[in-house]
């Protein structure tokens, strides 16, 4: 990534935001061009119900694989996941993140984490709104025609969120007169 502080001149950057599932993972896809967030591309990775973990794991990995493939992004940003009631199901979502972490890190994209507060504050304003704010919300803020799946929303709504939170470490660091090269200040 190259962040040049050129007054006039904005270098576009690509996010993937992830919102990880065992069963439906979704993907959201903007590029960040100055102050603008523009819709790429955003949908689901769906594994097969009553499959083994096994193949969930590999559904999820070569799903990611292709998405970061076919859209290279610079950056990625993946919810992290809550403690649930249910040990099984936490369990098989901590793996599944797992699969989604490696496919992100063997295309080699720095990853940054966000909870479901951190992203819902971002795009709605507060923690505690449902997934039909934060779906209304993403078409707002990315000028939508239509209404994205619920887990698309929420993987848009996490790549919006690295957008406000790196933008303004962007910001800061072109105010101090200093530049980020290849993810590094240089």
């Amino acid at each position: 990534m190259v962040v040049s502080t050129t007054p006039g001149l904005a270098v576009p950057r690509r996010l993937l935001g992830i919102d990880p599932g065992s069963r439906v993972t979704g993907f959201g896809v903007i590029d960040i061009i100055g102050q603008q967030r523009v819709y790429v591309a955003s949908g689901c990775i769906r594994t097969q119900p009553g499959a083994p973990l096994t193949d969930r794991i590999r559904t999820l990995l070569d799903g990611l694989s292709e998405v970061a493939a076919a859209y290279l992004p610079a950056e990625a940003a993946v919810e992290q996941v809550f403690v649930n009631v249910n040990p099984k199901a936490t369990l098989m979502l901590g793996q599944a993140r797992g699969a989604i972490l490696s496919a992100l890190v063997l295309a080699g994209l720095p990853i940054s984490e966000y909870t479901a507060l951190q992203v819902k504050q971002s795009v709605v304003g507060h923690g505690k709104a449902d997934k039909t704010q934060v779906q209304h919300m993403v078409v707002r803020l990315l000028k939508l025609s239509g209404t994205p799946q619920a887990d698309a929303a929420d993987a848009l709504a996490v790549a919006l969120c690295h957008a406000n939170h790196s933008h303004a470490a962007i910001a800061g660091f072109a105010r101090d007169g200093l530049r980020i090269r290849g993810g590094r200040l240089a």
